[in-house]
């Protein structure tokens, strides 16, 4: 019997989505997807919803009736807040579940510094970090001058797409964003995995748990 914690970050950046599905909806398929996986195990399963604040803590427990409740949260939840702030979580997290837990941190990880946090969930609990993002936050087309709006900020700025320059540096930004969050997740001993709006997840998630099952059979 295990505790299953979904850690789902809710905050405005999760609205965007160049497909027919945005990042959140991406996010709370795959949560809902690990809460009825935590039912067929008879796991206990809990919910954290977040933004730049706790906007929901669900406490751990079993049955249909409360797995239920949780994923009609994941779907339906209006959140207050609209930044992001993974430290607040993971701190929250850290001080409100005691007992070793498997945790699915669930978001875009487009936030302020919050390594420290990780490292201490890192150690405390078997840690899986989930990364939603949308394969045009890096590589925008080409169709001239466009306004770019921050969800959770609102700050906007417009950028030229014709110039390839600007497309290049715009790549090479997320890209190293994107390396560096994979380093933190390395040095903290996180297994981590991203998956992509608008692409079948199931395939990359189905791979990932098998190559996670067969390294911890090994320990």
């Amino acid at each position: 019997e295990l505790t299953v914690m979904l850690v789902v970050d809710v905050s405005a950046s999760g609205n965007f989505g160049s497909t027919t599905q945005s990042k959140r909806e991406l996010a709370a398929e795959v949560a809902c997807l690990l809460a009825f996986s935590a039912i067929r195990n008879n796991d206990k399963v809990g919910l954290v919803l977040f933004t730049d604040r706790v906007e929901l803590f669900i406490p751990p427990k079993k049955g249909r009736s409360h797995t239920l409740r949780l994923i009609r949260e994941i779907l339906f939840f209006k959140p207050q807040g609209r930044g992001t702030e993974p430290a607040l979580a993971l701190d929250y997290l850290n001080n409100i579940v005691t007992r070793r837990a498997v945790v699915f941190f669930i978001s875009d990880f487009q936030a302020p510094d919050f390594s420290q946090a990780l490292a201490v969930s890192g150690r405390r609990h078997d840690f899986v970090a989930i990364h939603i993002h949308d394969e045009r936050e890096r590589s925008l087309p080409n169709v001239g001058l466009i306004t770019l709006e921050d969800a959770e900020s609102g700050d906007q700025i417009e950028i030229n797409t014709a110039d390839r320059t600007t497309r290049a540096r715009l790549t090479d930004l997320i890209e190293a964003r994107n390396s560096e969050l994979s380093r933190v997740f390395r040095r903290n001993h996180i297994d981590a995995i991203a998956l992509q709006t608008g692409k079948d997840y199931l395939p990359p998630l189905r791979a990932f748990f098998k190559q996670r099952e067969r390294r911890l059979a090994t320990r």
